[in-house]
């Protein structure tokens, strides 16, 4: 039997492992495929030290080995950080590459955000769900592949974001934050604390879900709500 698979796209490398990395790492060790595909490296906010193309490579390591930790992958498309558009190109290239990995499931940022990558990658998330799954569309002769996604937490995408669903991660929230101190900005960035904000997030969610940690999700607008402590129709 194929292995199911779990694809977390975010705008930039980083996103997808503190939003939801942690439910990546439970549905690995469930023996799931998991795919953090990012749309760009996220190589603008780079310190001083480092030129922008220097913090991409860095970035795009980093990102792989957040990834291996948490028993996954690391994809990183070529597109620049903050020139983030909306264009057939880019929802081609995230449509053929659904249709090669074959999600389950996908987990990407919410609608709203401070920041317009992010508002456009969850954009770039829905259009691709369409032209990946009509059979309509030629995509390297690959076939056509439908997705449901959800949308996960981040501190600059909180604008309307109320979960319904909450994951309890308590047995995977220590390799979470070990993924985590991996990547530069989260441990030195001096405009957000970024490890402890995750850190206390996945507390205060566990408060609310009377686990010890917990990640939650948030159904598409929309779409019919299903609460519940797995991502729904995917228990383990």
């Amino acid at each position: 039997m194929d292995k199911k698979s779990l694809v977390i796209v975010g705008a930039h490398c980083g996103d997808g492992e503190i939003q939801a990395g942690a439910i990546a790492h439970k549905y690995a060790k469930n023996g799931w495929n998991v795919t953090f595909l990012h749309l760009t490296a996220g190589e603008k906010g780079n310190p001083p030290h480092l030129s922008v193309e220097e913090y991409r490579k860095q970035k795009i390591e980093e990102a792989e080995k957040v990834a291996g930790i948490l028993g996954g992958k690391s994809i990183t498309l070529e597109y620049k950080d903050a020139e983030l558009t909306f264009n057939d190109d880019i929802i081609t290239d995230v449509a053929t590459l659904m249709r090669q990995l074959r999600p389950d499931v996908v987990i990407t940022h919410w609608e709203n955000s401070i920041h317009p990558d992010h508002s456009l990658c969850q954009r770039i998330v829905e259009a691709a769900q369409l032209k990946a799954g009509l059979q309509g569309f030629d995509l390297d002769g690959l076939n056509p592949h439908y997705y449901p996604y959800y949308h996960s937490e981040n501190w600059e995408d909180m604008e309307g974001y109320e979960p319904d669903i909450f994951v309890d991660v308590t047995e995977e929230f220590e390799t979470y934050l070990e993924a985590l101190s991996n990547y530069w900005f989260i441990m030195n960035s001096a405009s957000f604390r970024y490890f402890d904000y995750y850190k206390a997030l996945g507390t205060v969610r566990g408060c609310l879900n009377r686990t010890e940690y917990a990640q939650t999700l948030k159904t598409p607008t929309g779409r019919n709500v299903r609460k519940g402590k797995f991502i729904p129709g995917f228990e383990l």
